[in-house]
């Protein structure tokens, strides 16, 4: 029997797949639209290995990066573990990116290959020609017309079997791209080494190798790769997928697979919040949910309403990790950090912050070394970033007398009104519990008046327009939320732009606000009137 090294992701399912082949370690849901999606390790050794064998097959050479562009199918794990034995690095994209952005992270990359999906298909054809290093492109479900090489065809061939071919554990595995909020996304490097550590992450976080998680956070985002899916691949956790993230249905999802965890990020935790509630809220069997900014100012109450603990967690792909453990610390907080890591709290001179005072999130190991981050061809950004020997979060914090870190918000973001830094969970949460609305997120925009530094406060609102009566919304916020809090305008939305986090994407919002369709309310003296769109009035 070979010897393996289990940090390396190929060698861990081979492992699994001789000494516990038949255990059904992911299932992906059919999410009513077709029948569920199982594996066992040894299905997925197998799948991986005949992948591997067509890449090898299609011309790649070792370190060769080709894209993965998928909603979250079982085929992605299968690619992953194609990579890991060959020695190639998969890019992961979120499936809705397109464009622009879609083309600079494939030609940023050098991608030579592709796998999407027939849902992809109008994107990649979009920008299909302004991708030079791209050979070739296989799908899921391949239109006849794309001239794509479907997947299932690859799956369905005789079985091969391809010797490990990986050189060094420290050879990168993928690139995982940041989302490019504030400019254009870098590529975040992960050896095989890092990734195979993270199989103890949720082991560090407490959690029983006997629970069965539950995500529907897209792989291509390293949360539902690391939080959830190394550590159910390295200990056999049964984990269940959705092909994307759904509120509507989530409850019934745990219920049916009795999971006892899943993963929330931000504004997924505000826009669950925000469905009607129901008697059976908390009739699940969900123990503890792994979340990553829940709202204060929803916290408690969602845990009631829920019949759930809040395992709160901080982490960023480039690195840096703290978590509270259940039923410890202050509510709020985003918890320490574990022993081999250290965390500071520094004003823009580097110099210490006081309990209470906000300042840039900084890390580095415990025994002193250099923090380090590799952006793929990008020395300058991945220097800026370790400046000092430090990680430089970008995320502006602060801690208490006892050592619990709160997350205030990202470097040069914040809403300030009338002085008052404006905590954006308060109005969400009162926006979240109106029964017209059914997703909110809010931001601030630069403040009419002209003043410096100063914010008015948009709410984005998704809403049942057959009760909606922007007048009453108003209200509503006036009477449970302080002045400066009451949102100076409602931009109703079909739905809020997200990243594959589920994160609210600001930058489109603001897009949004200008365009001439825009649906904007202000409150007036008949109680709301609808205003013309940014874009046509007059700076101030």
């Amino acid at each position: 029997m070979p010897v393996r090294n289990e940090l390396l992701l190929a060698d861990l399912i081979a492992a699994r797949a001789e000494t516990r082949p038949d255990l059904d370690v992911v299932t992906f849901e059919g999410g009513g639209v077709g029948a569920d999606e199982v594996r066992t390790y040894a299905q997925l050794w197998a799948n991986a290995n005949k992948l591997a064998a067509a890449l090898i097959s299609s011309g790649m050479q070792y370190g060769d990066r080709f894209a993965i562009l998928l909603q979250n199918h079982p085929e992605f794990i299968e690619l992953m573990i194609a990579a890991s034995l060959t020695g190639l690095v998969f890019v992961p994209i979120d499936p809705r990116t397109r464009g622009a952005k879609l083309a600079f992270t494939l030609n940023n990359s050098g991608c030579r290959g592709m796998v999407c999906a027939d849902y992809c298909f109008p994107q990649v054809d979009e920008i299909r020609a302004s991708i030079p290093a791209l050979e070739w492109v296989w799908s899921l479900d391949a239109p006849q017309t794309a001239g794509a090489r479907d997947i299932r065809e690859i799956l369905s061939a005789p079985q091969q079997w391809i010797d490990m071919r990986l050189r060094s554990p420290d050879d990168p595995l993928q690139i995982i791209y940041t989302s490019g909020t504030t400019g254009d996304p870098k590529g975040v490097v992960f050896p095989n080494v890092r990734y195979g550590a993270a199989t103890f992450l949720t082991a560090s976080l407490g959690i029983a190798d006997q629970e069965r998680p539950y995500t529907g956070l897209s792989l291509t985002h390293g949360n539902a790769q690391l939080m959830t899916l190394a550590s159910a691949l390295r200990v056999g956790q049964r984990a269940v997928f959705s092909r994307k993230f759904t509120k509507t249905r989530l409850w019934d999802i745990t219920r049916k697979y009795e999971c006892t965890f899943f993963n929330l990020l931000g504004g997924m935790a505000t826009a669950i919040y925000s469905e009607p509630p129901r008697a059976d809220d908390a009739d699940n069997p969900v123990k503890f949910v792994l979340s990553s900014g829940m709202p204060a100012a929803i916290w408690e109450s969602f845990e009631k309403r829920f019949g759930v603990a809040i395992l709160e967690a901080y982490g960023a792909i480039e690195g840096g990790l703290a978590f509270k453990p259940l039923g410890v610390g202050p509510v709020g907080s985003f918890g320490k950090p574990p022993a081999n890591l250290e965390m500071r709290i520094v004003d823009e001179a580097g110099r210490e912050c006081p309990a209470g005072v906000s300042g840039e999130l900084i890390s580095r190991p415990a025994s002193g070394e250099a923090a380090s981050v590799a952006y793929f061809g990008n020395a300058a950004a991945s220097a800026a970033k370790t400046s000092g020997g430090r990680l430089h979060s970008g995320d502006i914090c602060h801690r208490d007398a006892d050592g619990w870190l709160f997350f205030d918000h990202r470097k040069g973001g914040g809403i300030r009104r009338n002085g008052d830094f404006i905590n954006p969970g308060f109005v969400e949460r009162a926006l979240a519990e109106n029964a017209q609305i059914s997703d909110v997120y809010v931001y601030g925009v630069p403040a009419a008046s002209g003043a410096p530094g100063e914010n008015d406060v948009v709410a984005a609102i998704v809403v049942d327009r057959s009760k909606f009566d922007a007048a009453a919304v108003f209200e509503a916020c006036r009477i449970r939320l302080e002045p400066n809090f009451v949102p100076s305008y409602l931009q109703v939305l079909d739905a809020i732009p997200k990243t594959a986090s589920e994160k609210p994407q600001e930058r489109f919002l603001l897009e949004a606000l200008q365009d001439a369709s825009a649906e904007i309310y202000r409150a007036s003296t008949n109680g709301a009137e609808r205003i013309a769109p940014f874009g046509s009035r007059p700076s101030p």
